[in-house]
């Protein structure tokens, strides 16, 4: 199989995908190579806001309007860690950088530099993440599982999360409901 590099692209779910962590998803790759797959649900929040995670976390966070940010379901591994996928990249403990302007960070330094009015000017909070192992990702795609675009930082940041999916499909110039939902079929 072709090798490709799927890092800093979105997997669109195509309509068949019968996984239930999946299903209608857009997920932003933030690492592909080799060794596998990373990347995060990036339109389906929890029943969680940023406030009150940091109230579970016991950390003061007192802006109102980025506390009643919805945390998103990133996947369904490690659900109780979590993962901001921030812009700009910064330099935060435990940075890795997507691209030349967006870091994914673990570290509970980035959440304190949030809460103490010092985030990074764009930011996503996941718990948990989507991960692949070698080759899986390419089998899946050969399957039909998934479509690919390259990403945009503006979906992911700029607009509501139950507008990305839509609106990655109008990066292909496509219409999610013109899609059929058995694999084969136009």
């Amino acid at each position: 199989m072709q090798s490709i590099d799927l890092t800093d692209h979105f997997l669109i779910a195509m309509p068949a995908m019968a996984d239930p962590f999946f299903s209608k998803t857009l997920t932003y790759i933030c690492e592909h190579s080799e060794q596998g797959a990373l990347g995060l649900v990036v339109n389906r929040p929890i029943d969680l806001t940023l406030k009150e995670l940091f109230d579970q976390l016991g950390i003061s966070f007192d802006d109102q309007t980025l506390g009643s940010c919805p945390v998103m379901f990133g996947g369904p591994i490690q659900l109780d860690r979590g993962f901001v996928l921030h812009h700009p990249v910064g330099e935060w403990q435990s940075t890795m950088a997507v691209n030349q302007g967006m870091g994914l960070t673990t570290s509970l330094d980035i959440l304190q530099a949030i809460a103490n009015g010092e985030s990074p000017k764009q930011l996503l909070v996941a718990l948990g993440y989507s991960g692949w192992a070698p080759g899986q990702i390419e089998h899946e795609l050969f399957q039909n599982a998934w479509l690919t675009v390259p990403a945009s930082s503006k979906i992911i940041f700029e607009l509501p999360s139950e507008e990305r999916l839509t609106a990655a499909m109008h990066l292909l110039g496509i219409d999610f409901s013109c899609l059929s939902d058995e694999v084969g079929h136009a």
